[in-house]
């Protein structure tokens, strides 16, 4: 049937689109040099090995040899090598898992030649840092479901450990025998480091190592969860660092920084397995003990142990640089139960540690309701305090200072607060709050400028142009750093005489940068003030600062004066501080008496001027004017 017919209707595959195979039919025929090649039919999709040769003249015969699965097996050799060459680490074994053969990558990641690996088994590259339950959980699932992924801890041939990510696959015949093991892996080492890292800048303090505020919130709500369903109780303890400010300020912030390192190493040595601590920042730290117990008071009891211990540890001295030096916390603490909510526990630890700061620091208190019900009413009373500045709510009262023939020779101004609705307060209950917040500054100036006023009115009556205006000034007033220019504007506002108005500052100030203190108190004395140094006896200054102060008056405090009629120690405290005052010729001036007995002793004692309800209280400006003009 194919004699006579053309090639193409005879030959599968031959199109108009592999005409060049007829021609090459053709040259063969004509010149007789026969011809081998590899043709593909797209057709047929077979690939065949073509061999023209001439039988006779201008004939030409030709064989065609399917050779497709020979050209599919080439294909996916050249591919399976360059996988294998992959930057991923290979390493071939057979059923027995002895090595055949190991890639370049897996040779850069191990250390070792190929040469080194071929007929070893992978424990060459073992690190001990799994156990033998790992590799048996690793065997189970390749042997059972074909393969096994996931990380492991090898040595190089350094000795150093890395961490790979591995996947082992076992290969099966035909009758699903095994016959090779295949594992591809990566060193995944710094991409663990990174990670590592990320998660300590979030969760953990970059100086202490210890948890910061976010991953120490996730542990408390993970503690009051457990303690809601288990019914026991735990326990949070917030510690401030005392006086931590002048550790900087002194020593620099490095000094400051060991400071909290020791800190940090002294409380976490103290606590129990499980417990936290943690540094929520600057210098505050929170420790969280769970687990204590369900009885409240046992559980307080515990506490209150953990408390103490902390104190004594954190009261041992620190070694900052080559020097010891002292610091003592402040510690609030409270209970929870889990029925409470993380902000609510915080809030009321927060709470107690005010209260151990407010008791004189280095203390350890509990929070209880009537804790928070004092700061709720603190919190109320600043809120009026700002009303009360804005609407002028203020007023001052003047209590009358005497010499002794029991002439006026001044007054003390002394604020009062007229609630719209509590009436008068006096400064003893709302000045604390006041000395707290900002709105110290605000009533301070209120008060120099309706004394300022109040000495412009007085200098235009006779019975009252002689006397002099004592006004108390605090200390965060004092350090203000415009103090000294809003006073002198103040003073020439009114055409005040300086000499007419006298600034009481107390002894404690001198303990708070003292070396300004006295460049201030300079500063002040240059505008013709009087200054007065209040309290005095009660605080700790040096004598040495006392004769560089440019001290007018020392006022002795009433808490000598009450009892120096029947306390000898008492008087003899009074006649030595006149002593001292009249010889570095300072005057004195004693407060809260109340006695002729008193006055008597304090006369014959050499004090200068007196203070007292034995000659007038504290009375309103019309009043306390029409008292000074019947004497």
């Amino acid at each position: 049937n194919a004699i006579g017919k053309r090639l193409t209707e005879v030959v599968p595959g031959i199109e108009k689109d592999e005409a060049d195979w007829i021609g090459t039919y053709a040259r063969v025929a004509l010149t007789g040099v026969p011809q081998q090649f590899e043709q593909k039919s797209e057709l047929l999709g077979v690939t065949y090995a073509v061999s023209a040769y001439r039988p006779a003249p201008k004939q030409c015969a030709v064989t065609f040899q399917d050779i497709t699965r020979r050209k599919e097996a080439e294909s996916e050799l050249r591919l399976a090598a360059v996988a294998f060459q992959t930057q991923e680490g290979i390493i071939v074994t057979d059923a027995r898992s002895v090595i055949l053969r190991v890639n370049d990558a897996f040779t850069r990641m191990t250390g070792y030649e190929a040469e080194e690996c071929v007929g070893k088994t992978p424990s060459l590259f073992r690190s001990e840092k799994q156990d033998s339950a790992f590799f048996k959980e690793m065997w189970h699932s390749i042997l059972t479901t074909g393969s096994w992924e996931g990380e492991l801890w090898n040595r190089r041939k350094s000795g150093d450990l890395y961490l790979q990510r591995l996947v082992i696959t076992a290969v099966k015949d035909s009758q699903g025998n095994i016959v090779n093991y295949v594992g591809t892996s990566s060193d995944i080492t710094m991409n663990r480091a990174a990670a590592e890292e990320i998660r300590d800048l979030a969760f953990y303090d970059t100086l202490t190592r210890l948890p910061n505020r976010r991953l120490f919130l996730d542990r408390l709500h993970q503690a009051m969860t457990a303690s809601a369903r288990s019914g026991r109780k735990g326990a949070l303890l917030l510690l401030d660092l005392d006086n931590f400010k002048m550790i900087n300020d002194t020593l620099g912030h490095d000094m400051g920084d060991s400071l909290l390192q020791q800190v940090a190493h002294r409380i976490t040595s103290s606590l129990r397995q499980g417990d936290t601590v943690a540094r929520l920042g600057g210098d505050e730290f929170v420790v969280l003990v769970v687990d204590v117990g369900e009885d409240s008071l046992e559980v307080a009891e515990k506490a209150k142990d953990i408390g103490s211990k902390l104190l004594a540890q954190l009261n041992r001295p620190f070694l900052l640089g080559d020097s010891p030096s002292h610091n003592t916390p402040s510690i609030g603490l409270t209970i929870f139960s889990g029925r409470e909510t993380p902000e609510e526990i915080m809030k009321q630890a927060d709470i107690a540690m005010y209260h151990s700061k407010r008791a004189g620091r280095n203390t350890l208190r509990f929070f209880d309701q009537q804790m928070q019900e004092a700061i709720n009413a603190h919190a109320s009373l600043e809120r009026d305090l700002r009303i009360a500045l804005d609407r002028g709510q203020f007023e001052l009262y003047y209590q009358v200072q005497v010499d002794g023939w029991r002439h006026p020779v001044g007054a003390e101004a002394l604020i009062r607060w007229n609630h719209p609705l509590k009436g008068i307060i006096l400064p003893n209950e709302f000045i604390p709050v006041a000395e707290e917040s900002d709105l110290i500054i605000g009533i301070g100036d209120w008060v120099l400028e309706s004394a300022c006023a109040q000495l412009a009115e007085w200098s235009k009556n006779p019975h009252t142009s002689a006397l002099i205006l004592s006004v108390n000034i605090s200390s965060r007033q004092l350090r203000h750093p415009h103090f000294v220019e809003k006073l002198r504007d103040t003073i020439a506002r009114h055409q005040v005489q300086g000499g007419h108005l006298k600034l009481e500052i107390t002894e404690s100030m001198l303990l708070e940068e003292s070396e300004s203190t006295i460049r201030l108190m300079d500063r002040l004395n240059t505008l013709g003030l009087h200054l007065t140094l209040d309290d005095f006896g009660t605080g700790y200054s040096s004598l040495s600062y006392l004769k560089r102060l440019p001290i007018d008056q020392i006022k002795i405090d009433r808490s000598f004066v009450q009892d120096m009629v029947t306390d000898p120690h008492d008087i003899a405290l009074i006649h030595t501080i006149i002593a001292m005052a009249h010889n570095l010729h300072i005057s004195t001036i004693a407060e809260g008496v109340e006695t002729d007995e008193q006055l008597k002793l304090l006369t014959d004692s050499g004090c200068d001027t007196y203070q007292g309800y034995l000659f007038g209280k504290p009375l309103p400006s019309r009043q306390f004017k029409n008292m000074v003009q019947a004497r």
